[in-house]
């Protein structure tokens, strides 16, 4: 469903040095599969996600999703992929504060143009499905942080995306709040069959999923 090709990424260092991130990143993911990405931190594990989600482009190599390159799309065309088929949850909530819960998960399909009214029973449905339904219209400053991190993830899941990309989806919160975050993540990718990959320090979380890749020295082992 989703092969990542020989990808490179180098950055320029202050001291102007090229550092390499990637070298020759290479694995692929069934469908409906949900793999945990672990590696210390630096190891590239945002930048990945990045270049997968079509955030940012590699040096070197391909990603492909069910067939389809990511890489060889002008940007118009990648940011319509992305919207499309792919859902982000990242460890910073990064809702918009002067919009309440449901606007704010309601997002991917008002870009799409979609009639607000069906975006928003759209919405409703996912923050239902994350236990938020009787929180729909609170600004995010009136949730807690679980709270708008079950908003992100309502954000990510209501367009039916292929694909979940979630980059520490759990750093931001407590031990407990973690554990209930990435519970009910698992649950609702398994549950819409959703291919999830999940950059995490977060070994329960990891535990959770199907089977572990580890980014170390600019590769990825199983």
């Amino acid at each position: 469903m989703l092969v990542v090709d020989d990808l490179y990424k180098s950055f320029q260092s202050r001291a102007g040095e090229r550092v390499e991130v990637l070298r020759g990143v290479t694995f692929a993911l069934a469908a409906c599969e949900m793999v945990a990405l672990v590696g210390a931190s630096g190891a590239g594990k945002s930048t990945l996600l990045q270049i997968i989600g079509g955030l940012d482009a590699a040096d070197a190599g391909d990603v492909q999703l069910e067939g389809k390159s990511v890489a060889l799309q002008d940007s118009r065309s990648t940011a319509h992929f992305r919207n499309q088929e792919i859902g982000f949850v990242f460890q910073f909530h990064h809702l918009l504060p002067d919009l309440s819960a449901e606007e704010n998960a309601a997002l991917p399909l008002l870009v799409r143009r979609e009639a607000r009214s069906r975006a928003l029973d759209a919405a409703r449905l996912m923050l239902d499905a994350v236990g938020l339904d009787a929180r729909r219209r609170h600004t995010p400053n009136e949730l807690s942080g679980g709270e708008r991190q079950r908003v992100a993830i309502a954000r990510a899941l209501v367009a039916h995306p292929r694909l979940i990309l979630a980059d520490e989806p759990t750093g931001n919160l407590d031990h407990s709040t973690g554990a209930q975050v990435s519970n009910l993540l698992i649950r609702l990718c398994r549950e819409h069959r959703i291919t999830a990959l999940v950059a995490t320090h977060n070994t329960e979380l990891a535990a959770l999923c199907d089977r572990t890749l580890r980014l170390h020295d600019g590769k990825v082992t199983s």
